[in-house]
């Protein structure tokens, strides 16, 4: 369906964010299931440090290019012709499409008050859009009868867009554990999309997301839970990231 570029350990979709959408929607109307990854710095370095993430982003039926180091490296070292595609943003647009509204939208992850917000704030702006079901699971492990029962309630609601707020690397693994029992759903992992759509974490402004520093602006927000994953982790990809892109160059010259 789409070209796709290396970037550290994963093969990323090389596209824009109205063919993205158009795809989903197609996929969605024709009931072929599947699950997207919004890969970013963070998930980038996970995938190279960890087998299973690697394997979850490397099993996706998308990996798009969330955050401007990961579109960096595609746009200017590598010359594809895409778009950042974050999965707040593909949220958006997903709702602002009338035929994205009339797919059935199911929410799964987040707080219990974060998800009551973010349903509440999708109705009142979109007064006809289709939320068939949203549910908060435990921050504990689920029982075998609990996960089932969870499963079950996606497929009774025939939902066709599942998003899933669980944060990285949960949302990977439980997509690529799940999509097979879900195979009529497609699964979107899109992390802090549920709080910036309910407004209980507030987004960067525009031109702090166009200059690439909405890192910073999080960071900010919470610099105790974060300042490991973007300063450590951002170093890390760059470091990983150069690495590879020179290991490509001297071997397409040998």
């Amino acid at each position: 369906m789409f070209q796709t570029y290396r970037v550290i350990d994963a093969d990323i979709v090389a596209t824009t964010a109205s063919r993205a959408l158009a795809e989903i929607m197609d996929r969605s109307d024709a009931l072929n299931g599947g699950y997207a990854c919004f890969v970013n710095a963070h998930v980038s370095v996970m995938s190279r440090q960890r087998s299973d993430v690697k394997a979850a982003v490397e099993s996706s039926t998308f990996a798009f290019p969330d955050g401007i180091p990961v579109y960096f490296v595609g746009k200017y070292l590598q010359n594809q012709d895409i778009e950042k595609i974050s999965g707040p943003d593909f949220m958006a647009l997903m709702f602002d499409s009338e035929r994205g509204r009339k797919l059935r939208h199911y929410f799964y992850g987040g707080k219990p008050e974060v998800l009551e917000a973010l349903v509440s704030t999708l109705n009142k702006r979109y007064p006809n859009c289709n939320i068939v079901g949203a549910v908060s699971p435990p921050f504990r492990q689920l029982s075998e009868a609990e996960h089932e029962a969870e499963l079950a309630a996606i497929r009774y609601c025939n939902a066709q867009i599942v998003w899933v707020g669980l944060g990285a690397p949960k949302q990977e693994l439980w997509m690529q554990a799940n999509t097979g029992s879900l195979p009529l759903a497609m699964l979107m992992g899109v992390g802090a999309a549920f709080d910036f759509h309910a407004g209980t974490i507030e987004r960067a402004p525009e031109w702090i997301q166009r200059w690439g520093l909405e890192w910073l602006h999080r960071l900010l927000q919470e610099p105790g839970r974060l300042w490991k994953r973007y300063l450590m982790t951002n170093s890390l990809f760059i470091y990983f990231a150069l690495k590879s892109h020179l290991g490509s160059l001297l071997k397409s010259k040998s």
